[in-house]
């Protein structure tokens, strides 16, 4: 099986990655990203592209992919509705627009988030964005098309949070998030997990399109 990978640098995505370098269905990785992972794997592949408004420029290195695992997102803090549009929605569907086009037969899943708006018509701005974005996805085509939700994400393996506030929390929180697993063990993931979720969800698919906290747990094993 060959997976690209956008938002390798951030948490949930390197994550994602890490496990697809350790899992033997997995043969190849594509790494789409603006800066190099700086890693040194057999199994990866890494194409370095500055504008995420387009790829149809280089759609002949997206070729002959079985899935994609969009991982990339922002913070919607201190954003207008227009950049965060820009930013999270459209640079997602302008990958998947090129990808659908190349191989419908391909799996996408995206991570979205717990809260996400599915009605576009919430108060809360960042949820109708990704709720749109979660509906665009899922009109487009593919031939797998899978909507993540975490909730709470407990890094592994070494792994630090692109955010500073989340790097805070999770430094003298990881704690409370083990705590709040054990209580409530469908409410909390790891970012292992959701890597191997993924993987398993390429290779045998699922009966939901939206998966929570308890389906990531579910098909990860």
């Amino acid at each position: 099986m060959k997976v690209i990978i956008t938002g390798a640098t951030g948490m949930i995505g390197k994550g994602v990655l890490l496990e697809c370098l350790d899992h033997e269905s997995v043969t190849e990785v594509l790494s789409i990203s603006r800066r190099s992972l700086e890693i040194d794997h057999p199994k990866l592949k890494e194409l370095i592209h500055a504008d995420f408004s387009e790829f149809d420029s280089v759609k002949g290195q997206l070729v002959s992919y079985d899935a994609v695992f969009c991982c990339m997102g922002v913070s919607a803090a201190g954003m207008t509705e227009e950049n965060y549009t820009r930013l999270t929605h459209d640079y997602t569907m302008a990958l998947a627009r090129t990808l659908i086009a190349i191989n419908p037969e391909m799996t996408l899943t995206y991570v979205s988030g717990q809260g996400t708006d599915s009605s576009e018509k919430g108060r809360s701005m960042w949820a109708r964005v990704k709720g749109r974005l979660e509906n665009d996805l899922l009109r487009l085509g593919f031939k797998g098309a899978f909507m993540y939700r975490p909730g709470g994400i407990i890094p592994l393996k070494g792994i630090q949070p692109s955010s500073r506030l989340y790097r805070v929390l999770i430094t003298y929180l990881k704690w409370l998030l083990y705590l709040m697993k054990a209580l409530a063990p469908n409410s909390i993931v790891d970012t292992t997990q959701i890597g191997l979720s993924m993987i398993n969800i390429v290779q045998t698919g699922y009966e939901k399109k939206i998966i929570d906290p308890k389906d990531i747990i579910a098909t990860a094993k």
